[in-house]
Parts: structure tokens; sequence; C-alpha cells
């Protein structure tokens, strides 16, 4: 699903602001990386947000999108997405959220609850380490391959 313009061009004026805060240059293609993902709340892996956008810079490489894709995390911009052993997917959303991942076909859908933004993290954990945010991920089956196991019945 597209993101309104509105709030892409809200995105994007922060990542501008957090750029110069940190002396980075707002090159084009640093900012068409970061549009591509801002501008999606599909979670895209590093190679669909290359293919999207090579189509509107055919000289980028794919080394660059991932050094972007780095340096974007680095810098707050965006997070990774997923659980260990898959594709490692990215989200620009800067809203506090949680997501949901269908088991089947991989969809990733972003929520958003207030009791769990206020989690509380027992403090027990601390023998472990420091935790710095809480991110829930639900897992399931998505309206759409629910729909096609009772079609295939």
């Amino acid at each position: 699903m597209k993101i309104e313009t509105k709030e892409i061009g809200k995105r994007i004026n922060g990542f501008s602001g957090v750029c110069r805060r940190y002396g980075v240059k707002v090159t084009h293609q640093r900012t068409e990386v970061y549009r591509e993902l801002a501008s999606t709340d599909e979670h895209p892996d590093a190679e669909t947000v290359y293919t999207r956008v090579r189509k509107r810079i055919p000289t980028i490489s794919l080394d660059t999108v991932y050094r972007t894709i780095r340096l974007l995390e680095k810098k707050g911009l965006i997070s990774r997405v997923g659980s260990l052993g898959e594709k490692t997917r990215f989200d620009a959303n800067p809203n506090h959220h949680h997501h949901f991942v269908c088991t089947e076909c991989g969809f990733m859908g972003d929520f958003y609850n207030e009791e769990w933004n206020d989690f509380r993290v027992p403090g027990d954990l601390t023998a472990i380490g420091k935790v710095n945010s809480v991110h829930v991920e639900l897992r399931g089956l998505c309206k759409v391959c629910q729909r096609k196991r009772i079609d295939k019945r």
C-alpha cells in the first residue's frame, strides 16, 4: 500500500534534517533510496529497493543501496524488521508501531496498540542486558492466505 503524499513529504523532510544534523550529504541516490522506503508500508528488502530505485536511477548500484540502507539504519531513519533467517526487510515508518507477519506468504503489516507501546520490561532482564526498545511481532495467516486455504477445501 502506498503512503499518503503528505506523510512521504514529512518523512523526507525528517530525512533531510537528520542528514544535516549528522553532517551527512543529502545526495540524490540517498534521497531516492529513502523515498522508496518512506513511500510504502511493504517493508521491502534491499534487493527490492534496488530494483525499484533503479527504474528512476539506472546507474545506481546494489552496493550503493546496501551502504545507504546501513547509513539510514545507523542514523535511526529506518529499522530492520523480520526474524533472523529471513531476508532483512526495512521500515521507514517513524511512528511507534508493531508488525503482523503472515507465515504463509510473508506479508508484513503495521498495526498500532497503545497498551503495547507502554510495555514494561521485566526488571530481571538486566542480568541479560539493557533493552533499548520493544517491538511486537505477531505471526499468523493473513486474510488472503486464509481465503486460499478455505478455497482449497
